[in-house]
């Protein structure tokens, strides 16, 4: 089983690249030319990162803790060395999953942008919140929507021009599901505020804590919609996220706004170093997501 290692903390990296990598088939007829692809669920980052020139001192740390992953057995939390401070101004240290679309098998008419239900599922959705959409015959009506108005049985959703499609029983429309690219969330506490906001990292759980291993990193690429809960209560966001969840979010599970990392290993099962006459080493080395 995997060890989590402790990365050092300095000194601090000299360069670094950051790389979100897509498996995405592709191909082009060769009569007509034209393309077609499709999305496959491997989406992770990876990096190359350099350390600066640094005395044997130092770099014994760097040395034992390249050791010690074992090749790529071990892993070790780390995230975008560019980007280890958020820009939103959210001022606790994480959110919380919330589930407040989740019906599992429900009949759905498709018109416009407008999503009708047989039944009053979208009680507690909020205005701004993400909702996925499965079983739908058309597929382009399915995946991720973000709704701008709501009754109780309807939806407006304001980036998708749905294909009309009547009473397609056993659909699911629900929140924070593996393919999602939209987050539904509450503030950790009644007197949590402030932004979350594009470029912001945040550190997927699949537990109800800050300590455990993450499972994923993902960035925000839009501001998200925040609505207030009131006087007393927990405030409500909608994040849009990539790459996609990966996996199911249980309600309460956390997204970590503060220090986000991801899960990594090593690329290579080689390590080395370099030294020159005046013993300066250099060290570098280049990782992966673990999913």
């Amino acid at each position: 089983m995997a060890k989590l290692i402790a990365m050092p903390t300095s000194p601090n990296f000299v360069k670094s690249n950051f790389t979100l990598i897509r498996t995405v088939g592709t191909t082009i007829s060769p009569f007509t030319g034209k393309t077609k692809t499709q999305e496959f669920d491997g989406v992770y980052w990876t990096a190359e990162i350099s350390l600066p020139p640094m005395r044997r001192s130092d770099a014994v740390n760097w040395q034992s803790f390249l050791l010690e992953l074992n090749g790529t057995v071990n892993h070790f939390k780390f995230t975008d060395p560019d980007a280890l401070t958020n820009n939103g101004t959210y001022s606790t240290s994480f959110l919380e999953a919330e589930n407040r679309t989740l019906d599992t098998s429900e009949t759905l008419t498709f018109s416009g942008s407008t999503l009708t239900a047989a039944t009053a599922i979208f009680s507690n959705t909020k205005e701004g919140d993400f909702i996925v959409v499965t079983g739908a015959v058309n597929e382009e009506n399915n995946g991720t929507h973000k709704v701008t108005s709501k009754t109780s049985t309807s939806v407006v959703v304001t980036d998708t021009a749905f294909t009309s499609e009547s009473s397609t029983a056993s659909c699911k429309v629900r929140s924070n599901v593996k393919g999602a690219t939209g987050l539904v969330l509450r503030a950790s506490t009644n007197s949590a505020t402030g932004s979350v906001v594009q470029g912001d990292y945040l550190q997927i759980q699949s537990t109800s804590n800050t300590s455990g291993t993450p499972s994923q990193l993902v960035m925000v690429t839009q501001t998200a919609t925040l609505t207030s809960a009131g006087s007393g209560a927990k405030d409500y966001y909608a994040v849009r996220i990539e790459p996609k969840l990966r996996s199911d979010l249980t309600a309460g599970n956390y997204a970590v706004f503060t220090n986000p990392k991801g899960t990594f290993r090593l690329i290579s099962n080689e390590v080395s170093w370099s030294a020159d006459r005046i013993s300066n080493y250099g060290i570098s080395f280049s990782c992966i997501e673990v999913i």
